[in-house]
């Protein structure tokens, strides 16, 4: 039995037919599926019950279940645990701003990366999500919130671009205008850089927005946060971000997490204000959702003199507002604490 929600629109459709239904039948399943959040094919009241129990034979629809939920009373985040079909978890979060709501969607079964300042490393590895996992994120956040998301950051658990092919077709299939239909500059993969693909994703001819986890200005600092960088040194990473930009014409965002006393001294501001010149960029600092006791946020004057740094060399910034503070909204602390819970 297949996982309809694994499928692209054209496979769905060269199966249907292949089933003896009309193609049409494939946009109403599809209407149900992504516009009523409808995933049994017994409430598909416009298809025949012959066709519904045709089609229960061959696919599955399977949303996600909700393993528990926190919602910010500071600024309405809510966060969803949920469980996979194997029993393993995820997270996922939802966040409201004036104009629109984003989703940030996981990738994978806790990371492999293990950056020092993120919960999700913490919990190790398991798998990939696959095409239908990335995708039902979407569906079951919109059916437990009745409300419909507009943007989608790939800034979850795991690294996109480790899960490569199949963060590729979940953005295919959340785009498509008779599946998703979400705008494709409404979508954001965040990377620690995997040059290879980076460069890969350039040829897609897909305009989605691409951000980089930078955090450090020098291999020696970035080293020690980001473990992966001792594979995929800061050089080959930038180098392939400007094939990126050749390729595609877009600006990129660079994520950098402040840390007290690891990378925010003005020495680091100036540095990473050398390595970025000339680029199109625009420069987004996080202060740390401390989840170690050992890392502390900068000093809201740190901050400040970091960012005005950056702006006097031309480097466009910004100070990250925080949102669900009060809830860890930080990807992989739901997890992680769930699994110390059981452990």
């Amino acid at each position: 039995m297949k996982n309809l929600l694994d499928l692209s629109y054209e496979e769905l459709v060269a199966e249907v037919t292949s089933l003896g239904l009309e193609r049409y039948r494939a946009d109403q399943i599809l209407d149900w599926v992504f516009n009523k959040k409808v995933n049994n094919f017994d409430e598909m009241t416009n298809l025949s019950k012959q066709h519904r129990a045709l089609l229960k034979e061959h696919f599955s629809i399977p949303f996600l279940k909700l393993l528990d939920k926190k919602v910010s009373r500071i600024d309405g985040t809510t966060k969803f645990l949920w469980e996979l079909e194997d029993g393993n978890t995820i997270e996922s979060v939802m966040l409201f701003h004036p104009d629109r709501i984003t989703a940030c969607i996981s990738t994978q079964v806790g990371c492999p990366v293990k950056c020092i300042f993120c919960a999700t490393g913490m919990s190790g590895f398991v798998r990939n999500l696959t095409t239908g996992e990335i995708v039902a994120q979407i569906l079951s956040m919109e059916r437990e919130e009745k409300k419909k998301i507009g943007n989608v950051v790939y800034m979850g658990m795991g690294e996109p671009l480790l899960n490569y092919e199949n963060t590729i077709k979940s953005i295919r299939i959340l785009n498509h205008k008779k599946m998703g239909n979400i705008g494709i500059r409404r979508i954001t993969i965040s990377t620690v850089g995997i040059p290879d693909r980076i460069i890969q994703l350039a040829e897609e001819g897909l305009d989605v927005k691409l951000a980089l986890s930078l955090h450090a200005p020098t291999n020696f600092k970035r080293d020690q946060l980001v473990p992966l960088n001792k594979k995929y040194s800061i050089e080959e990473i930038l180098n392939a971000v400007k094939i990126y930009q050749k390729k595609t014409g877009n600006r990129v965002t660079i994520e950098y997490v402040l840390i007290k006393g690891m990378n925010d001294e003005i020495s680091d501001a100036k540095k990473l204000a050398e390595i970025l010149k000339n680029m199109k960029i625009f420069v987004n600092l996080i202060p740390v959702n401390p989840t170690a006791e050992d890392l502390k946020k900068p000093s809201r004057e740190r901050l400040l003199a970091f960012k005005r740094i950056l702006l006097e060399n031309g480097i466009e910034a910004e100070i990250r507002r925080e949102k669900g503070s009060d809830i860890e909204a930080a990807c992989g602390q739901l997890r992680l604490k769930r699994i110390k819970s059981t452990s």
